[in-house]
């Protein structure tokens, strides 16, 4: 292990490599508490590192950096464990794990499907270990890759995770590194991937000591959260080098599979070698001699494509981004909400053009925003992450209510089924696949008073902008933290279980489809229906093809489809009795020969597949490429089709 890592790192015989980069301080000992109490002075470099090797000092040794002219001793920037929390001393971490995962290369994107949870509340315990016995009851489900929310070291033990103060620890209360090791592992043995959620734009209030050793905050920018991070000042080679740091250990000593990069918009970077670029470039290359897969995910509101652009093209080089216009249109469709951005949305069309062109917003002006907003996303293979429900679309709600309190059992298949069967990464949010009940509130655990006000009174104007004026829970009572526990139990019985085996075999048909396992765009064309509030979706993949009806009205309704030469075989409806539903009231057979009515039942969607794939294939796709009807209100066509 190279010395010239950043923290500090065991050499095996006993002494460890303690670096630290604090430009602006003269003189840095480090301070080894215990019995014998020692001091000892790093040597400083020309770049600002202190450095030195100190025999004694294995696995499990506390230790502090002692600031000249300042009293307080500090945690080490770099710390890889803080086993008394964010103001206590760090500790020597033990690098190396008995992996079992040798054979793992890790996932393709069309073979993604993500699964977010929160460590803290997925189980009773809220441990990394606690979350490894529901690993197959996910794989059994067609989950692929488990996404965690952040889990660097923050204050207290309750928080979503985006108050971390030491990226490079793994939070202690939910079983420190050796846990999170563990659960990764335990994720490749079962043929899945982790993905992990980490916070570059900006770090917590509590605890943030890292003003103290450099210039890591720059005042030029703010953020929601505070101040930003300095990736374009003097100094910033070196803050760069840090977070590129970080996200090479969680790959390379942690094997996770993915990094979702929470909020890019928040991050400020107008140099000429973009700090987001070097770190795709530095994970891909790492990646590359690890002779693994590892994903970039973006986290981005800006509808902006150069954050998928490849590097070589002057984008950034992330491999995927989520996609809010997705969820945002849905989520008006599914509830009829209009609050805050919601107003933006509302119109079947802005589903069809997601489904045809990624965003729904590419140029054209917003309302919400009182500007135009967006790009085109012109390469239609960029895979985009879509979803229902997610821990900001709940847990920033003023009740935290998840859809399943938003809408009925109908709605909660209709969702399911227009993010599993679209051309994207379906993530499902813990507990969605059952309809979870319990809220996904926001929690945390400050120690400072006038912090836990702050916090307290910025929750009451972030509501204020949707028309909420009541009181939010107290973020702070641990009573709300406890409130948002997932019932292991929700899946077993009653309508729980039933949407569990729906959402199981939308994942099944996703997965054996060619059709609809493709993440191409250019093989999609959607058609609106808007009077009727249908959705009409076609895709295919060689001879495989399918058509999809999604129904968002609350009213039964008729759509008649052209006669164009072709039969679709019905292989799913969300209205089947077994589903729950009411009955279908759709043929077997959907003969296009000579035309055909399509009845659907509220809040419902139908699945059909071509019926003769086998004769003729490229002249049945051409003829359905002429779908839907209603040429006035078709989104898009693949190119070259038609």
């Amino acid at each position: 292990m190279s010395p010239e890592r950043l923290g500090a790192t065991p050499l095996g015989d006993g002494s460890c490599a303690f670096a630290v980069w604090a430009p602006d301080v003269p003189r840095v000992e480090l301070r080894l508490p215990g019995a014998a109490d020692r001091l000892v002075s790093l040597e400083r470099d020309e770049r600002g590192y202190h450095r030195a090797t100190v025999p004694g000092t294995g696995p499990g040794t506390l230790y502090l950096y002692r600031l000249e002219r300042r009293k307080d001793e500090r945690p080490d920037p770099a710390s890889r464990a803080q086993p008394r929390g964010v103001h206590g001393p760090s500790a020597v971490v033990d690098l190396s794990f008995p992996w079992t995962d040798g054979a793992w290369k890790g996932l393709e994107l069309p073979a993604t499907v993500l699964y977010e949870l929160h460590v803290g509340t997925f189980t009773p315990e809220g441990t990394f270990d606690a979350v490894v016995p529901r690993l197959d009851s996910l794989r059994e489900l067609g989950v692929t890759a488990v996404e965690l929310m952040p889990v660097a070291q923050f204050p207290g033990r309750r928080n979503w995770g985006y108050d971390g103060v030491y990226p490079f620890a793994v939070q202690d209360s939910y079983g420190g590194p050796a846990g999170l090791k563990r659960l990764v592992d335990a994720c490749h043995a079962r043929g899945m991937a982790l993905v992990l959620d980490v916070v570059y734009n900006h770090l917590g209030p509590e605890g943030n000591y890292l003003a103290e050793f450099g210039p890591y905050f720059t005042d030029r920018y703010r953020t929601p959260w505070g101040r930003a991070i300095n990736f374009d000042g003097p100094g910033s080679d070196e803050v760069r080098r840090y977070f590129v740091e970080n996200a090479l250990e969680w790959v390379g000593d942690f094997h996770v599979d993915g990094l979702r990069l929470d909020a890019l918009h928040a991050i400020v970077d107008p140099s000429a070698r973009p700090f987001l670029r070097e770190l795709s470039q530095a994970v891909h290359a790492e990646a590359a001699r690890l002779g693994r897969r590892v994903h970039l995910f973006a986290e981005v509101d800006r509808n902006d494509p150069r954050f998928v652009q490849a590097a070589e093209a002057g984008g950034l080089g992330m491999d995927s981004q989520w996609n809010d216009d997705f969820h945002h249109v849905l989520r008006v469709l599914l509830t009829g909400e209009r609050e805050g951005y919601y107003r933006d949305y509302g119109e079947v069309a802005q589903l069809a053009r997601a489904f045809v062109e990624g965003y729904v917003y590419s140029g054209q002006p917003s309302v919400y925003r009182g500007r135009r907003h967006g790009a085109p996303l012109k390469d239609p293979r960029v895979p985009l992450v879509v979803f229902a429900q997610n821990h900001d679309q709940v847990g920033n709600r003023l009740r935290g209510e998840r859809l399943s309190e938003l809408t009925d059992f109908e709605g909660l298949k209709l969702a399911a089924g227009t993010v599993i069967l679209s051309p994207f990464i379906p993530l499902l949010f813990m507990g969605e696949e059952h309809g979870e009940r319990a809220p996904f509130l926001f929690f945390a655990d400050h120690s400072d008073p006038g912090l836990v006000e702050a916090v307290r009174r910025g929750r009451r104007e972030e509501f204020a902008a949707f028309g909420w004026t009541e009181e939010p829970p107290d973020p702070f009572d641990e009573g709300t933290f406890r409130r948002c526990r997932v019932d292991p139990a929700g899946g077993e019985s009653g309508r729980g279980k039933t949407l569990r085996s729906f959402t199981r075999e939308l994942l099944r048909l996703r997965r054996e489809l060619p059709a609809l396992a493709e993440l191409d765009r250019g093989r999609v064309a959607a058609a609106a229906y808007e009077a009727e509030k249908v959705l009409l979706v076609h895709r295919w993949s060689g001879p495989s093809e399918t058509l999809a009806l999604f129904h968002f009205g609350g009213e039964p309704a008729s759509i008649t489809l052209p006669p164009r030469g072709i039969s679709w075989r019905r292989i799913l409806d969300s209205s089947e009795e077994r589903w729950g539903g009411p009955g279908s009231a759709l043929p077997e057979l959907l003969d296009l020969e000579r035309g055909a009515t399509a009845a659907l039942a509220p809040r419902s969607f139908a699945l059909f597949e071509n019926a003769r794939p086998q004769a003729e294939p490229e002249l049945l796709r051409a003829a359905a490429a002429e779908l839907p009807a209603a040429p006035e209100e078709a989104v898009g066509k693949a190119a070259g089709r038609g």
